[in-house]
């Protein structure tokens, strides 16, 4: 074992071992190797022998040195993990980003097709909508035509059989030298009179004249006719109670213009409101020139 050299036992001193095999017992150096330091305390200070401290400050090198080592090799060893811890997240954070948006695409490509399902549905029902509004429209459209020509076709039904009485009371009365009694009602206001007079007052007011026309009325066709449906005029042709002349002018008032009173006073009245706008004002015409 290394002998230290000895100090004065006044002065405290301390004992380091400067250089060990094995700096990490400080309880068993090694005897080849040991070399005791001395360091004594003077007024605060240590002092320690030349040589002997550049030991010291060598194990401590060492010593710092190795555990500069190991703390940057655990340093890269934590680093690493670290690292690799990082790119795992990374990677986990990567892959769960795209998993989010791959299912974000999805939910918005299930919306969009159900939008646009929903919008097809829409413009179905729309669609189906319009079709039987019009459909309806169509049906009420075709139920008011039928309901029209009904009505007409009753409507001539009724003229063609009035029609056909009447020629044919027209054809009797003309093989008996009778007339067509007038089908009509007569009015209160004609009431006075009687027979065709009282017929031809009907279709007087009928034919847009005022009540107060007829006695010009009575007295023109009195002159004229008598108000007799046979009446002719063998010198002129003149014929019925208007004295149409020829007779057969009457014909656009109705077939029926030889026999039938209310024939012949129809085209009566329209024969003076072209000519003489009224009644009077034909029998006006008439007491002048002696006709009209």
């Amino acid at each position: 074992m290394a002998q230290c050299k000895q100090w004065p036992r006044s002065a405290p001193a301390t004992l380091i071992p400067t250089d060990m095999t094995n700096p990490t017992s400080m309880d068993a150096p090694s005897p080849s190797t040991t070399v005791c330091a001395k360091v004594f305390r003077e007024h605060g200070r240590g002092v320690a022998p030349r040589g002997e401290g550049i030991g010291v400050k060598r194990l401590w090198s060492r010593v710092g040195v190795r555990v500069t080592s190991v703390g940057l090799l655990v340093a890269g060893v934590v680093g690493g993990v670290h690292l690799g811890q990082l790119r795992d997240v990374r990677q986990h954070g990567t892959e769960a980003q795209m998993v989010v948006q791959a299912d974000a695409e999805e939910i918005r490509l299930l919306k969009s097709g159900l939008n646009d399902h929903a919008a097809d549905r829409a413009r179905r029902q729309e669609a189906e909508s319009d079709a039987a509004a019009m459909a309806a429209v169509e049906a009420t459209k075709a139920a008011s035509r039928a309901h029209t020509l009904e009505k007409k076709a009753a409507k001539a039904k009724a003229e063609a059989k009035a029609e056909a009485e009447a020629k044919k009371k027209a054809e009797e009365a003309e093989a008996s030298g009778g007339t067509v009694p007038y089908a009509g009602k007569i009015p209160t206001s004609c009431k006075e009179y009687s027979g065709n007079r009282a017929t031809g007052c009907a279709l007087m007011l009928d034919a847009g004249f005022a009540i107060d026309q007829f006695p010009c009325l009575n007295k023109l066709w009195n002159k004229e006719s008598g108000w007799n449906a046979h009446a002719s005029n063998s010198g002129s042709g003149a014929y019925g109670i208007p004295q149409a002349l020829p007779g057969s002018k009457m014909g656009s008032a109705g077939s029926d213009w030889k026999t039938n009173p209310a024939t012949q006073i129809t085209w009566g009245l329209g024969y003076i409101a072209g000519r003489y706008n009224t009644p009077c004002g034909a029998w006006s015409h008439s007491e002048r020139t002696g006709s009209y």
